[in-house]
């Protein structure tokens, strides 16, 4: 007989095979196995219940699920590992029908109803670090106080000078306000994040003695990050996809008994996944909350012989309802049943880390790069997302000639040559073809600063400093990195010339000013021009 703490070795189980994440599958021996090696990898991003000595950490980001739940259909390795102590996601409703058209492609429409409620909210919490000891402050001697002549800071700061706890900020809030000693001035140092966030705490660095100044604080934001359109989400069998739509809750469909789905998941994400382990745990899920158990998702506990579907399917039936999880369901929009009966049960949702918050880049107007002229790289700059070369190959493709004009032209590096803003057109010298030997006559001069109004004849002011005289001067447009590639080839002493450019002008007034790109030497002209003088 085997005695209570005598052993020294234990039996091999058949799920050692697995990884600690694979282990968490439920189902796994009925997926495909590259689902699993995705739901391996989607469990380390979920927003579920990192840690529990939040109050006392100082993260730079961490994520937390407000809502978490136990699952009902859970491995040995679960429960045997504690994760209920840390979960990672909510039991939903679903039910895979093909509704609205929201749901191709890996969307999934969540009820509007269920999200207000509380279904998968979340948030982030971020820490800032304020140290007056940096090189920021050069040694001054500064410290946490509020002004006491601003009446505008009390809604913000505290009379000790640092942030109210509770409080919501926005963007260039009052955060912090500080007074230098030996000037006796005060500096207000503000919120800069373009999210607003609440202050969750506070937290003071130091030796604890009471001895030394407050110079060091912590200061926690807590971020709400409620589902939204765009936001990932995942089970637990490698099924991912994005809110597509907030749906009403009156709109969606309903079964005979009233109840209302919390996700809607497209049928077709089901035949070539093979994700049969999904379906299993909707009807587990569904007989674990008829009958107020958990199920045990084991792998390797089923067979050919026992198989998961008869078992669960069973316990269905004895709770009244179908053998196979379907029920008939009305629509919600005119109240009509459906043809067909729809797959219906609880699957474990997990939300995941990647948000339309974190990653959605847009831009009007901003900063642009000083060599080229055309928009900066990156979100956090404001700047423009890159429109490559495949992109410019799909549009003339189709023909879009204007739409290509807009986007690598208008609102990409048209030139601003002169200095008078009542002209966007690059300066050329007909005579010689060059683009970057052109310039004001007297540049210094006080005439040529004057109004835009003011001045008759603009290019009777420029000068060719190769041809030295003002008679060829034309303005055309151009993209100023064609004007930046002349430079840097000129660097290097190779010149660039503008071949063929009466042709070129007459062309450009004809089509309303409408850029063609220059004929360059080196390239033979009947390349380029038909034998009608019309360009390719």
């Amino acid at each position: 007989l085997v005695q209570k703490i005598v052993t020294t070795h234990q039996e091999i189980d058949p799920t050692n095979i697995l990884s600690f994440n694979a282990k968490m599958i439920p189902f796994p021996d009925h997926n495909q196995s590259p689902r699993n090696v995705y739901q391996c990898q989607m469990a380390k991003q979920t927003m579920g219940t990192p840690v529990h000595s939040l109050m006392h950490r100082t993260d730079n980001k961490m994520y937390c699920l407000r809502t978490p739940q136990s699952p009902l259909v859970k491995t040995e390795s679960y429960d045997a590992y504690a994760i209920d102590n840390y979960p990672l996601g909510t039991n939903a409703i679903v039910a895979v029908i093909s509704y609205t058209g929201y749901d191709m492609e890996d969307a999934m429409i969540i009820n509007k109803a269920s999200a207000e409620r509380g279904f998968a909210h979340a948030c982030i919490y971020k820490t800032e670090r304020i140290n007056l000891n940096d090189r920021l402050y050069d040694g001054r001697n500064v410290f946490f106080h509020r002004d006491p002549a601003d009446a505008t800071l009390a809604a913000y700061v505290d009379a000790d000078g640092l942030p109210q706890v509770g409080k919501l900020y926005s963007k260039n809030d009052p955060l912090v306000c500080l007074l230098d000693k030996e000037t006796g001035s005060y500096m207000v140092k503000r919120y800069h994040s373009s999210e607003d966030a609440y202050v969750d705490n506070i937290k003071i660095i130091g030796s604890g003695n009471g001895a030394e100044l407050l110079k060091h604080i912590c200061v926690t934001f807590r971020v709400i990050r409620n589902p939204f359109v765009g936001d990932k989400f995942a089970s637990r069998h490698g099924q991912k996809g994005i809110n597509s739509f907030l749906w009403p809750a009156e709109n969606m469909p309903f079964t005979e008994s009233g109840m209302v789905p919390d996700i809607i998941f497209n049928p077709h994400g089901f035949p070539s996944r093979m994700t049969v382990g999904m379906m299993i745990e909707s009807m587990a899920g569904k007989s674990a909350a008829l009958h107020g158990i958990k199920h045990d998702a084991t792998p390797f506990k089923f067979s050919d012989e026992q198989p998961a579907v008869e078992y669960f399917g069973q316990l269905l039936t004895k709770a009244g309802y179908n053998y196979y999880g379907n029920e008939r369901m009305y629509s919600g929009i005119d109240g009509r049943m459906l043809e067909v009966d729809i797959f219906f049960g609880v699957v474990y949702y997990q939300r995941l880390r990647h948000m339309v918050a974190d990653k959605f880049q847009v831009r009007a107007t901003g900063a642009v790069d000083l060599l080229t002229k055309q928009p900066v790289q990156g979100r956090k700059r404001g700047g423009g997302i890159r429109f490559g070369e495949m992109e410019r190959d799909s549009l003339i493709s189709h023909g879009t000639a204007f739409l290509l004009h807009d986007r690598l032209f208008d609102n990409s590096d048209k030139d601003y040559k002169t200095i008078f803003t009542c002209f966007e057109q690059a300066c050329l010298c007909t005579g010689c073809g060059r683009l970057i030997s052109t310039n004001f006559k007297n540049f210094w001069n006080n005439a040529t600063h004057q109004t835009p109004n003011a001045i008759v004849n603009v290019s009777s002011r420029m000068i060719c400093a190769i041809c030295k005289t003002s008679d060829n001067i034309e303005f055309v447009q151009f993209p100023y990195v064609l004007k930046y590639l002349i430079a840097e080839l000129s660097s290097v002493n190779n010149k660039l010339i503008v071949n063929n450019k009466e042709h070129i002008l007459n062309i450009q007034h004809i089509l309303c000013n409408i850029p063609i790109f220059p004929l360059f030497t080196g390239i033979s002209k009947h390349e380029w021009i038909t034998d009608d003088r019309l360009p390719l």
